[in-house]
């Protein structure tokens, strides 16, 4: 069996990335996080096969949908501006 068809790879790359989404934060690796996790709980469950192409396209399908409801949910909101009070040069 190829690395890629197994489960706990595909848990491991979610977990990976949601650390990293912790020291580099923007909601961007974490939709990719939820998409991985995503990923391994159904090749664990045994729903998907083990193509390469199948599992990439259900990895990339879930990581955008998990990127949009994210930033639905916690991005910036309409109409919300970012308003600095201190420049960086100022002394």
């Amino acid at each position: 069996m190829l690395f890629w068809q197994e489960w706990w790879v595909w848990m491991i790359a979610g977990a990976v990335l949601a650390i990293l989404e912790i020291m580099i934060p923007g909601f961007i690796l974490l939709g990719f996080a939820v998409g991985a996790a995503l990923t391994g709980l159904l090749l664990w469950l045994g729903v998907l096969g083990g193509s390469l192409a199948a599992l990439v396209l259900v990895f990339a399908v879930a990581s955008l949908v998990a990127w949009l409801v994210l930033r639905r949910v916690v991005g910036v909101r309409h109409g919300q501006v970012k308003v600095w009070n201190r420049d960086i040069n100022d002394n």
